[in-house]
């Protein structure tokens, strides 16, 4: 915990695209626990405390707090990160974060989830009043009916109860003022990144209707209604969450699509689709969605890397036919025919003369189709 800093926990490979993930008003990052593991798979996870809350400083916010208070401390988060562009998932209070960024600094966010939260929370009066009892009588009387207020009848996370009731009361209060002063409602055609709405369809404190009303507001927003989920959605129906947001973030089989197109050529991938049949139709899907959506976008290693490192990998296996669509796929990705040559010149040594021999007749053939045998033969 720093007095400066939002305490936070960061999961995935620091080289993959960056996803935040804002808490909901009584809990910690502890709400994503379920989740972010699983979207940490394709992201630079980095999952934060409300101030007061969790390990984050009470000291952070004060009295008369609003939420653009609570996307600054996220803006300097994400600087003290390395983190100039993102992607962001927020429920209640931090899909209202996520929603201020998205006005107020487009620029900084790739695109956005508003999970069980609204573009205001009912007016002020509710909120000035609860901030009033808390200052008053602490935490304790609300922790008492936070299941009633989170989830359905007879369920429970004890965890997320107990950081309820040890949040600091003053900064608790705070963010009661940051939820009674906003209202973007007049503001939401004006988002431009892409958007996700995830409605708990039993949620009494943002119930769908509110999720609809920022959906038909901003041009292209996309909505999921989840049966059985109330207000804390990622910790009472995870799998469901983490199904919407893997397609709204990752872009599932469309991204991976677009890069093996870029890849293999037209040409090639409207051949494979044209061969498709019910059969193989799921294979496809799984060949683009984590062959080509994920592992060829990971920015670790460039395209030429890639296409030396599969070169190499098809001629230890024997796998000419596919070896001759990467040999175009390596010319596509900038590898020169002497490039190539050198590659399998190197599995010679690795893979067998033989192995390497088959390699350069398969990798000669498709040259001289392309015109340009060069010296790799």
């Amino acid at each position: 915990m720093t007095d400066r800093l939002l305490n936070h926990r960061t999961e995935g490979p620091a080289t993959a695209p960056p996803l935040l993930l804002g808490p909901s008003l009584g809990t910690s990052y502890a709400l994503w626990d379920l989740v972010a593991p699983e979207l940490s798979v394709t992201h630079r996870v980095i999952r934060w405390d409300l101030p007061g809350h969790g390990g984050s400083a009470a000291g952070l916010i004060g009295p008369g707090a609003t939420v653009a208070d609570l996307a600054a401390l996220v803006l300097a988060l994400a600087d003290s990160l390395g983190v100039d562009r993102f992607a962001y998932a927020g429920v209640s209070l931090g899909g209202a974060v996520g929603l201020h960024l998205a006005v107020h600094h487009p620029e900084r966010v790739s695109s956005l989830a508003v999970i069980c939260s609204s573009a205001h929370f009912n007016g002020s009066r509710p909120w000035r009043e609860r901030a009033e009892q808390v200052r008053r009588e602490g935490l304790d009387a609300l922790a008492e009916s936070a299941d009633a207020r989170w989830f359905t009848d007879g369920f429970t996370v004890p965890e997320l109860v107990r950081d309820h009731r040890d949040a600091d009361p003053g900064a608790y209060a705070a963010c009661c003022d940051a939820l009674a002063a906003f209202d973007l409602r007049d503001r939401l055609d004006g988002i431009r990144v892409p958007t996700l709405l995830v409605a708990g369809r039993q949620d009494p404190a943002t119930p769908p209707a509110h999720l609809r009303e920022i959906a038909d507001a901003v041009p292209g927003a996309a909505l999921v209604e989840i049966p059985g989920a109330s207000h804390l959605a990622p910790a009472q129906c995870p799998r469901a969450v983490l199904t919407a947001l893997r397609a709204h973030f990752d872009g599932g089989a469309e991204r991976g699509m677009e890069v093996r197109r870029q890849v293999l050529g037209d040409t090639h991938v409207d051949r494979a689709q044209a061969r498709q049949t019910p059969f193989t139709a799921r294979f496809q899907d799984f060949i683009s969605r984590y062959a080509w959506g994920e592992i060829w976008t990971d920015p670790t290693l460039t395209r030429r890397e890639r296409s030396m490192i599969t070169l190499t990998a098809l001629v230890a296996h024997g796998h000419y036919d596919e070896l001759a669509m990467h040999v175009r796929a390596a010319r596509r990705n900038g590898l020169t025919p002497d490039e190539i040559g050198a590659v399998l010149l190197q599995t010679a040594v690795y893979c067998g003369v033989p192995a390497a021999n088959s390699a350069f007749a398969t990798a000669q053939r498709v040259l001289a189709e392309e015109g340009e045998e060069g010296s790799a033969g």
